[in-house]
Formats: C-alpha cells, structure tokens, sequence
C-alpha cells in the first residue's frame, strides 16, 4: 500500500549556533535516513517543496504500523508534525468506478 507522507512546522532557531548544531545533529541525519529509505525502495518518490520547511513522499508499505515504525526511525520524528494519508492505486479506483457503471446499468434496464 502507498501512503502520502507530509513532515512540516519544524522548530525555527534562536541563533546561529543553535541552527548549526540542530542541522548537524538532527536534520542531516534525517536526510541521511531518508535517503536510506530511498535506496531501499521504501520511498517511492518525494522532496521538499521549495521554500518550505516541509518534507513530502510517498511511501510503499505493508501496512500503517509499518509507516508509523519507519517514520520513528527518522532522526526529526518528534520534532515536526507528521500527516500520513493512505492512497488507493488507480486500478483499485477504476475497478471500483467500473463496478459501480454496471451496477447503474442494470438498474436501468
């Protein structure tokens, strides 16, 4: 199953020192485990959208405990506010879609 994962309202900093030691403590080390979970085949697709302090992907997995465990796995977890929505495949969609088109059809015949 895919899911569309969104990370955003991360904390700002207090100085430059603060910043220097938050990005080198927790952000690039995020980076660092998304990239893993890039190469692993576990994000299918994502970025940041520019300007924004956010991170958006698409995440495949078995299951939403899995995504909750992956998610906790990265450095900033508890730092931004994570949204997580589970997406549904176009064929899945389009077979429904066809379901319903015949059940229509037969009840106006």
């Amino acid at each position: 199953m895919r899911y569309l994962v969104t990370g955003k309202e991360g904390p700002g900093f207090a100085s430059p020192e603060e910043a220097a030691q938050v990005l080198e403590r927790t952000i690039l080390p995020s980076f660092d485990a998304l990239i893993r979970l890039e190469e692993q085949k576990k994000i299918l697709a994502g970025g940041l959208p520019l300007g924004d302090r956010a991170f958006v992907f698409i995440v495949e997995a078995a299951s939403n405990e899995e995504v909750d465990r992956m998610l906790r796995t990265i450095p900033m977890w508890g730092a931004l506010k994570w949204s997580v929505t589970p997406l549904q495949s176009f064929a899945g969609r389009a077979g429904q879609e066809r379901e319903i088109v015949e059940q229509i059809k037969k009840s106006l015949h």
